[in-house]
């Protein structure tokens, strides 16, 4: 294995998952892609918001979330891992498969929040569209 992709939302539920991400890339010393996709920004309601302030909010929440990966970034590098980081925006489970194949993804290690009923059914689930379309194995891992 030499490239093992980790999708990460930065919830808790992601956290065990990533734990097991930098594992199994110490075991097999697999690179460890560090993903976080973020959703284009969209105003709520009738609210204008003017290009400059779309900009400026766009421009925060993405220093925001290069900030996060970074931390989690000196985490996967201290624990041994060749690690990187990419920071992307679109619909998170077809961004996470494109993400997979273009990087040529031996492993897709995610965490799932285990989601049932009528919240999964409403909100949906990354992870299950991610499993059924991933050009290599999903390994899913149950946060806490």
């Amino acid at each position: 294995m030499k490239t093992i992709l980790h999708p990460t939302d930065f919830s808790p539920a992601s956290r065990p998952a990533f734990k097991k991400a930098i594992a199994l890339a110490k075991k097999d010393r697999a690179t460890l892609a560090l993903l976080h996709v973020m959703a284009p920004m969209i105003p709520a309601g009738n609210l204008y918001v003017s290009p400059r302030t779309y900009d400026e909010w766009a421009a925060a929440a993405t220093e925001s979330a290069k900030n996060t990966m970074d931390r989690l970034l000196k985490q996967a590098r201290a624990a041994g891992v060749k690690a990187k980081s990419i920071v992307l925006v679109g619909a998170p489970a077809d961004v996470i498969v494109r993400t997979a194949r273009t990087g040529r993804a031996d492993l897709v290690v995610m965490g799932t929040h285990g989601r049932s009923g009528l919240s999964r059914f409403l909100l949906g689930s990354v992870a299950s569209r991610v499993i059924a379309t991933a050009p290599c194995p999903v390994l899913t891992v149950r946060g806490k």
